[in-house]
Parts: structure tokens; C-alpha cells; sequence
């Protein structure tokens, strides 16, 4: 069996969990907000004979602190070069998946040298327009004055497609599980990090490692439309669209994932 194992790092202001699972070259999975390194746990499992990877919390989820004020898109892409340091990854493929997404953007234009290809999957790269800038804030307020339930149990048709919420209940409760581990102090500093992410139309044209842009058919938060824009602008990109998936498609379809990101992974290390 693979070996696995869980860590801790502090960077800044804040402790920072994460996993390492598998044998071989190292692999970095960043997962969606709000939820953290579980939702990768079946692709991971699936390829762990054939690679290392390295799942981290993303400051402010799971069992990541949030620190102190917003976190940021600069905040989340030093924290996963903390990671690697801590997990002596020099350079990897890292795939991120919604503000996972956003967060490569950032590590992108910091760290570039570290990364031996991109996924970006379910993730858009332009800035919130100002009503979803002012939604994600009053969101933030919100969680604070009332808890999070709410908003979470708003966020599920959302984050999840309607083949996913009609017929696997199992994955709207373990999404509904790995949500709850944020607090309302997490969710809206998370959200306020957020809203101000840069815009990084720009940044794509300078991407020249491989490049997987995945998104799911059932994907109403990102979807093909902002995944065309990607991969138009990313010189050599891959698009690949998987059925019957919305914004969580790794949770959603871990076995259409699996079987393209196999493909992407050997073909890249």
C-alpha cells in the first residue's frame, strides 16, 4: 500500500495542514471552496502506485487556519510554496480546482520556475464583476451575523450538478460534511479573499508549461464558456468537458478525472 501522511506547517500568520499520499513524482491537488484536500481523496487513491501527491487545506478550510484578515490570493499561492518546501517538492504539476484555480493565477506570477504544468479545472480566470464582488461580501457578513448553515445548504446546487444532487445523495452529504468544517470566521475571510482577487485575463497569455483545462457540463458557477476563454489564451492548452459534472467534477465523476489526469500526468513528468 502507498504510504499516506498528514502534516502541518505555519506560514505567516497561520498553521497549514496537509496530506501526502502515494509513491512516485510529486503531484500537487488544490481543491474548491468551501471545501478541502478530501474531495481529491478518490482521484488521489485511484493513482497513488503511480504518484506522490501533496493535498493541502487551503488556508481558512478544512483543518487549515484562516489567520488574520482576508485570505488572499498572495496568502494561498506562498502558503502552497510553503507546502512544497516543507514536502521537498522543488517543481510539480499543480491542478487546482475553482479557488484553487485562483490561487495558481497568484502562484503563477510568484513562482513560476515551480511549476512543471497546470490543471485548471472548474475555475475562471476574470476578476468577480462588482454584484458578485458585492454578493461574496454581504455573503461574508452575513455567515458571521447567522452561522453558515445556510449559506451552505445554498451553495449545494450551486457547487454540485443537478445529475450529482438527483442521484447521489452519499456525495451531497459528504460535500455537505467537508463544508462544515469551516467556520463563519473561515468562510468570510475566505470570501473576502476572494472578492478582491486580480483580474488574470492577462497572466494566461503568459502560461507556457502543459496546461489541462477541465470543466463539467453541469458547471453553472464557471463552466465551458469561461473554460473556452482559458484555453483560447493558453497557447497549446487541452479542453476536455466532462458529462454529467458540476463545479465539484472531481468529487462528481472522480473516475473521468482520474482517466484524464492520468493522461495529462504521463504525458507531462
Amino acid at each position: 500500500m502507498p504510504s499516506t501522511s498528514s502534516h502541518t506547517v505555519k506560514n505567516g500568520d497561520a498553521q497549514i495542514s496537509y496530506r501526502a499520499t502515494g509513491e512516485g513524482p510529486p503531484v500537487l491537488l488544490l481543491h474548491p471552496f468551501p471545501a478541502n484536500h478530501e474531495l481529491w481523496l478518490p482521484v488521489a487513491e485511484a493513482l497513488a502506485s503511480r504518484y506522490r501527491f501533496i493535498l493541502p487545506d487551503l488556508r481558512g478550510h478544512g483543518d487549515s487556519e484562516v489567520g488574520d484578515g482576508p485570505a488572499t490570493m498572495e496568502k494561498h499561492a506562498a502558503d502552497i510554496a510553503r507546502v512544497m518546501d516543507d514536502a521537498d517538492v522543488g517543481r510539480a504539476p499543480l491542478i487546482g480546482v475553482s479557488i484553487g484555480g485562483y490561487a495558481l493565477f497568484e502562484f503563477w506570477r510568484r513562482y513560476r520556475g515551480r511549476a512543471a504544468a497546470l490543471g485548471l479545472m472548474n475555475t475562471k480566470a476574470g476578476a468577480d464583476s462588482p454584484e458578485a464582488r458585492s454578493g461574496r461580501l454581504q455573503a461574508a457578513n452575513d455567515v458571521l451575523e447567522r452561522g453558515t448553515e445556510t449559506f451552505f445548504q445554498s451553495m449545494i446546487p450551486r457547487l454540485l450538478g443537478k445529475t450529482t444532487r438527483e442521484t447521489r445523495p452519499d456525495l451531497v452529504d459528504g460535500a455537505l460534511r467537508m463544508l462544515r468544517k469551516m467556520s463563519p470566521e473561515d468562510v468570510a475571510q475566505v470570501q473576502r479573499g476572494m472578492a478582491e482577487r486580480p483580474d488574470s485575463i492577462d497572466t494566461l497569455k503568459t502560461v507556457n508549461v502543459r496546461t489541462l483545462i477541465i470543466t463539467g457540463d453541469e458547471d453553472i458557477l464557471t463552466g465551458v464558456n469561461e473554460a473556452e476563454v482559458m484555453h483560447q489564451q493558453i497557447s497549446g492548452s487541452q479542453l476536455r468537458v466532462i458529462p454529467k459534472a458540476g463545479h465539484y467534477s472531481p468529487w462528481e465523476q472522480p473516475e473521468e478525472v482520474t482517466k484524464l489526469l492520468r493522461q495529462f500526468l504521463d504525458s507531462s513528468l
